[in-house]
């Protein structure tokens, strides 16, 4: 069963689901997870989101993505019980994969309020 959602969906839930990625990449490039790593997000500029694989105070690898080209997000099972999120882009007037994670569940929708809910309640990552 394939489905999709908006990169504005996506990228906030992915940051709060650090823990639950096995691995990420580009067409070119993987990113595995690692027990001595962790996975951190940010900014590079206005325009830009980083992810970073760290070790310790040091980064691993990285990758930089423009939201502003990411078309939508394609979600498919994977093996094992993975779930593929594929972040499309157009490229010459197709869509294209451009960057991908891998987590251990699927999509949830983010509560609506992050302020004052449960408090940490019904949490597991």
């Amino acid at each position: 069963m394939k489905s999709s959602l908006s990169f504005q969906e996506f990228w906030p839930w992915l940051t709060e689901h650090p823990n639950c990625i096995v691995r990420a990449g580009t067409t070119d490039s993987v990113i595995y997870d690692d027990d001595d790593y962790y996975w951190r997000f940010g900014e590079e500029d206005v325009r830009t989101l980083l992810v970073q694989v760290m070790r310790g105070k040091r980064p691993v690898a990285e990758l930089f993505i423009e939201p502003e080209h990411i078309v939508s997000v394609q979600v498919t099972p994977g093996e094992k019980g993975e779930h593929n999120f594929d972040l499309l882009a157009e490229v010459q007037g197709q869509p294209q994969v451009v960057y991908y994670f891998v987590l251990t569940h699927a999509f949830e929708e983010l509560p609506q309020s992050d302020h004052g809910g449960d408090h940490g309640q019904g949490r597991l990552h």
